[in-house]
């Protein structure tokens, strides 16, 4: 969703020249994962241009296009994720985790490192082992843990129990006591005015300026789900006069009818480049509840049906009770979410403005905007006070 930073590149040489802070960021696999440390990247460079920046990341990871996109340097390791049945992956687990330990260890002293910051996922777990040392190691790295989901995954609840700092979307992940700062997001979203943005964002997919928009989109492989359901509401939603911007990933396709001349715009797109447009362009949106998309979205101050994801271990609905409870959005299961719920919660929402202003407020007030400053000074100011005691 970001546009690439051809400066990135430049600042890394800066800092590996000035012998500035050294942080490596470990948070690859997902998206979920790599967008809060690149945003954590990007507040780092702004507070201090001299310090180095080095991702960790797998070989099947999204990190080999996200993190050269944004110019950061990116070192890879053997990754380790952990098999939820018992498989020969689990019996090959500890020789993946010692070989990924000795790389990470080459990595940190390669790059001088000052403090590892991870963010859960594959490369997390040896990357908080690799930072403890080692009988041939003459010092610890010190580690800052950010945990973004309502329920930690075991890669950080692992490593919270020898971190410096632990810091979290939530109050209680289930990692003990932690500093509450919300989610890291890349600065083109929380520095987002929707209301200066919105005439050209309207123009820019087609809408008019009084038209009603409902902004629909399942992460970036789109969501099957939420997919049907809105595409069966169409004409309904049409017929309320509610235009739509509906993201529905690559992968997949719409069935939608021809529509009426005097239909509102309902605008189907396999993937959303320019995220800040379509949330400057929404008024409401109908989104799953990962933790990234919970943070954009209340980061821009946007109302929002969240549908949890129907798998996993409830995270998702964890994820979006504190904007909900707000009064900034609603929860509906995905099993839930039918074409007539849509047209129906579309239509009250829409067409009730003193509430939709009400949840936008809501939805604002329970956003974190400086979360990613916050991470990121919470890094240097960790990575600075290491460097002192080494001296």
């Amino acid at each position: 969703m970001s546009k690439p930073d051809s400066g990135g590149q430049e600042r890394s040489d800066a800092g590996r020249k000035s012998g500035g802070i050294s942080v490596v960021l470990a948070g690859g696999g997902t998206a979920g994962h790599i967008e809060p440390a690149m945003a954590v990247a990007d507040a780092l460079v702004a507070l201090d241009p001299g310090v180095r920046i080095t991702a960790l990341g797998t070989a099947r990871g999204l990190e080999t296009r996200l993190v050269p996109e944004r110019g950061y340097d990116l070192e890879l390791i053997t990754p380790v994720p952990f098999p939820r049945k018992p498989s020969g992956d689990l019996v090959r687990l500890p020789l993946r985790v010692r070989e990924a330990v000795r790389q990470t260890r080459a990595i940190l002293d390669g790059v001088h490192a000052d403090v590892v910051v991870g963010f859960g996922g594959y490369v997390a777990l040896p990357a908080y082992l690799a930072a403890r040392g080692g009988a041939r190691r003459r010092r610890r790295v010190p580690v800052v843990i950010h945990e973004a989901n309502a329920s930690a995954g075991w890669a950080n609840r692992v490593g919270a129990r020898s971190a410096q700092r632990v810091l979290s979307a939530v109050p209680d992940p289930g990692l003990g006591r932690v500093e509450l700062v919300g989610v890291p997001v890349r600065a083109a979203i929380t520095s987002l005015d929707r209301m200066a943005l919105r005439a050209e964002a309207r123009a820019h997919f087609g809408f008019a300026d009084d038209d009603r928009v409902l902004l629909v989109f399942g992460g970036s492989q789109g969501a099957q789900s939420l997919n049907r359901a809105v595409a069966g509401a169409a004409e309904d939603l049409a017929a309320a006069g509610i235009s739509v911007l509906h993201a529905h990933g690559p992968k997949n396709v719409l069935d939608l009818r021809e529509p009426a001349a005097n239909d509102r715009p309902y605008v189907a797109v396999p993937y959303l480049s320019r995220m800040d447009l379509a949330y400057a362009a929404a008024d409401l949106a109908i989104c799953r509840s990962g933790a990234m998309t919970v943070a954009e979205v209340t980061a821009v101050g946007l109302p929002a049906v969240y549908v949890p994801l129907p798998i996993g271990n409830g995270e998702q609905r964890l994820n979006a009770l504190p904007v909900v409870g707000a009064g900034g959005g609603l929860l509906v299961s995905d099993a839930e979410l039918t074409p007539a719920f849509v047209a129906t919660t579309a239509r009250a929402l829409l067409g009730d403005p003193r509430r939709l202003a009400a949840m936008t407020t809501a939805a604002a007030l329970a956003g974190h905007r400086d979360a990613a400053v916050r991470v990121a000074e919470v890094a240097l100011d960790v990575a600075r006070s290491s460097r002192e005691q080494r001296r």
